[in-house]
């Protein structure tokens, strides 16, 4: 990639972006948003977490993704008896009688951790420590995963039977948690309309291993205006109750607040948005735009809010 200058590479960004959400929308119908989000965080160097009932195609988004970036992939199908060694790896005996590793699926550039609230935390501890070193331990030796690594999780809604709800401190790994719902009509007329006869769209490949890590260093070179910075480290501040910068609604309704990882999320992603729209620089808009993703797993709501039927998204909209 030979770029006379940043401009010109961001310039190529923007025209990465729209290639990569044409041939996505070739084949997944109604999600514009999502898919939005989903590509932010690939470029944010974050991992997405993607809540909704079955059957909204979350499965068939991330397999889509994996196969226009032209990367490793590999998926694992969270279930009530999988162990860490399952996704890591695990030492066997060769013919000559010596130990030797074999890597497990966790050994790939994109990571579909289908219904990861269905298997045990001491699993979901494995594949988490995972996202947040890009590293693995086993049998005593350090293992570094290939880059990029970029892991999409999928959850079914913590009501529904036979889950383990993943805790805070683990949710926050995440860069955006993004909630899935029904498509609207229109949209299921389509998605009904070309899944139910025989489709052949062939997905080609549009941007490199190698191109979407020279990318990430990209948007962390993009300079942000101090007043930029000052609304993010503020807006996260506000959710933290009893906080001096404590907005009214966050003491009212709030039993914890967003962490700094929230705040640094903010900033990369507004970066990130800024930059796939055409723009050099983020403005306070495209704080606006990432900010519900990355506070709605972060704020924990209290009695009153729960009594009163308040939802998360009720809250973020009134701290911005």
């Amino acid at each position: 990639m030979n770029f006379k200058n940043d401009v010109e590479a961001l310039d190529a960004l923007q025209g990465k972006f729209k290639d990569l959400k044409k041939e996505i929308t070739s084949v997944i119908y109604g999600q514009d948003a999502i898919i939005d989000q989903v590509l932010i965080s690939l470029f944010s160097r974050g991992h997405v977490l993607l809540i909704g009932v079955p059957g909204l195609a979350k499965t068939l988004l991330v397999t889509t993704i994996a196969k226009i970036l032209g990367l490793k992939y590999n998926r694992i199908q969270f279930t009530p008896d999988l162990m860490p060694s399952d996704i890591i790896g695990t030492e066997i005996l060769d013919n000559e009688r010596n130990f030797k590793f074999i890597q497990g699926p966790l050994f790939a550039n994109i990571i579909l951790a289908d219904e990861i609230n269905r298997t045990p935390p001491k699993t979901q501890s494995a594949l988490l420590e995972a996202m947040q070193e890009q590293s693995v331990t086993a049998a005593g030796q350090h293992f570094e995963l290939d880059k990029p690594f970029f892991v999409l999780a999928t959850q079914n809604p913590i009501e529904q039977e036979g889950t383990y709800p993943l805790p805070e401190a683990q949710l926050d790994r995440f860069m955006f948690s993004v909630w899935l719902d029904y498509p609207k009509l229109e949209d299921e007329i389509t998605i009904v309309k070309n899944t139910t006869t025989i489709q052949n769209t062939q997905l080609k490949p549009v941007i490199s291993g190698k191109e979407i890590l020279y990318y990430q260093d990209l948007i962390r070179k993009i300079p942000v205006n101090d007043n930029v910075l000052r609304y993010a480290v503020t807006l996260a501040a506000k959710t933290r109750p009893e906080n001096e910068h404590a907005a009214e609604i966050s003491n009212q309704y709030l039993k914890w607040g967003a962490g700094p990882r929230a705040s640094q999320y903010l900033v990369l992603g507004a970066k990130t948005h800024a930059a796939l729209h055409g723009k050099y620089s983020p403005d306070i808009e495209d704080v606006k735009a990432v900010a519900p993703s990355i506070l709605r797993h972060r704020i924990i709501k209290n009695y009153k809010a729960e009594a009163e039927n308040i939802s998360i998204d009720e809250i973020i909209d009134k701290l911005l």
